[in-house]
């Protein structure tokens, strides 16, 4: 008779860390992407927290105050910190409160744009051939127009705002998330656990939405992202060129096509909003590469 007890199991086993820390842990890696995070998150709160950082309303006009140059320049003043525009409105009150337009902007429109372009790739993926051949044909059919001239379009025809502005840009956007996740949903249904569920029984729509939809996410995340400041960017040159938000809306691209006639003497109307842009666009773009880096398993350091 064997007597040998059997191996005990260590108990001080290292747990496998969470998906949020594990997430975090690819994520940190990318210093831009850190750096992109921070930046992003303070435009965030500083946009939130508009009402109270702002020293006047955005729409104020000190017509006694007309293009003040910024503090640290010469005829710059303290009461105006970023100096003023030409009508006497404050820089840096009306560049707070547009980054609430462009953030609002992005939100919109990539939630349009995503929950839409998402069934629309989901249906297509499950559809019959023909079915998704027609599909696929119109979103080249919108691919093949120039993303901005085709949303100059929309806008002149429903007509210049903001909000007109943001259904234009979620139409341009819209294709993109339909070919990311059709191609994803293709590439899933070949899998075992898909063919496991259709087995057990799983109807259609639970094949579509709770089997094959959640393995599809990372990329359309990383979309999301850069999406994010496309809109952005989209959002301002429709504002420049007159066809998106309309003075005096504090909105970054309406600021510089208020102010371009300016550029030669009055640096700083041109030059803080363009700056408020890049580095807008600038910290979500690296973002969405440290997204990229964390969601995507072909990318993870061993």
């Amino acid at each position: 008779m064997d007597t040998t007890s059997p191996t005990p199991v260590p108990t001080d086993a290292p747990e496998r860390p969470g998906r949020l820390s594990e997430f975090w842990y690819y994520f940190r890696e990318n210093r831009g992407a850190v750096i992109g995070f921070y930046v992003f998150i303070s435009i965030v709160i500083l946009a939130l927290g508009a009402d109270l950082i702002a020293p006047y309303s955005p729409t104020e006009q000190f017509r006694d105050y007309t293009l003040v140059p910024p503090f640290w320049a010469d005829g710059g003043s303290t009461q105006f910190l970023l100096g003023t525009d030409a009508v006497g409105r404050d820089m840096l009150s009306r560049l707070l409160h547009g980054a609430r337009f462009s953030l609002f902007v992005g939100v919109i429109v990539v939630s349009v744009a995503a929950f839409v372009g998402i069934l629309i790739g989901l249906f297509a993926g499950f559809a019959p051939k023909w079915v998704d051949t027609i599909i696929m044909r119109i979103m080249d059919i919108i691919l093949a127009f120039p993303s901005l001239l085709l949303a100059l379009v929309l806008v002149a025809i429903l007509g210049p705002s903001l909000i007109n502005a943001m259904i234009a840009i979620a139409i341009v956007q819209q294709p993109h998330y339909v070919r990311l996740t059709r191609a994803s949903v293709m590439g899933e249904l070949s899998k075992d656990y898909v063919t496991s569920a259709r087995v057990a029984g799983a109807g259609l729509f639970r094949r579509m939405f709770i089997t094959v939809l959640p393995n599809c996410l990372a990329p359309i995340i990383v979309q999301a992202a850069l999406s994010f400041s496309s809109a952005i960017l989209d959002a301002a040159a429709l504002g420049f060129l007159g066809m998106g938000a309309q003075p005096p809306t504090p909105e970054w691209g309406t600021m510089l096509a208020d102010s371009r006639e300016f550029i030669l003497r009055a640096w700083w109307v041109v030059t803080f909003p363009g700056l408020a842009i890049l580095v807008t666009v600038l910290a979500i773009n690296l973002m969405g590469d440290g997204l990229r880096d964390a969601l995507d398993p072909k990318l993870k350091r061993s």
